[in-house]
C-alpha cells in the first residue's frame, strides 16, 4: 500500500487546475499545503496515501533533474467505469493530453483505465478492475 508519493511540477497554478478537476471527477479532493505545493488524495478524514504536488526541488534528486524529465506514472482507483471516462474528460478538459482512451487493456484481466499526461508530461491513469470493469 502507498503512504505517499510525490510529483515536481513547473506551474503550480496549471497543475492546480488539472488536479483539482480529476480529483472532482474521481471523488478525490486537493487541499493547500503552502504556497508551491498542495496535497490530492481521499479526504483530511482520511489523509493517508496521498500524492504530494509540488515546485519545490526534493533533496533526494539527483542533479539535473527537473519538474518533467523523469516521467513518473500514477494509478488513481475508479469505483467504474463511468468515473474513469470523468477522469479522462476532466483531464482533457484542464490541460491533459490523451495518452490512452478509456477501455480495457489487453492481457490485464478484468481492467479498464484511461491513461492522460498532466501539463508536465506525468503519466496519471485512473482505472478500475473486476466487475467495476465489465
Amino acid at each position: 500500500m502507498i503512504d505517499h508519493t510525490g510529483i515536481v511540477v513547473s506551474d503550480l497554478d496549471k497543475a492546480r487546475c488539472f488536479y483539482d478537476a480529476v480529483a472532482a471527477a474521481l471523488g478525490l479532493q486537493t487541499k493547500s499545503n503552502g504556497p508551491q505545493s498542495f496535497l490530492f488524495g481521499k479526504s483530511a478524514g482520511e489523509p493517508i496515501p496521498y500524492l504530494w504536488i509540488g515546485t519545490l526541488r526534493p533533496s533526494y534528486w539527483a542533479e539535473g533533474s527537473r519538474a518533467g524529465l523523469n516521467q513518473m506514472h500514477v494509478a488513481f482507483v475508479a469505483a467504474d467505469k463511468a468515473q474513469v471516462r470523468a477522469f479522462y474528460d476532466a483531464a482533457l478538459a484542464n490541460r491533459g493530453r490523451d495518452n490512452g482512451a478509456p477501455g480495457p487493456r489487453e492481457g490485464a484481466g478484468e481492467y479498464y483505465g484511461a491513461f492522460v499526461l498532466d501539463p508536465d508530461g506525468n503519466n496519471i491513469e485512473a482505472c478500475c478492475r473486476g466487475a467495476a470493469a465489465r
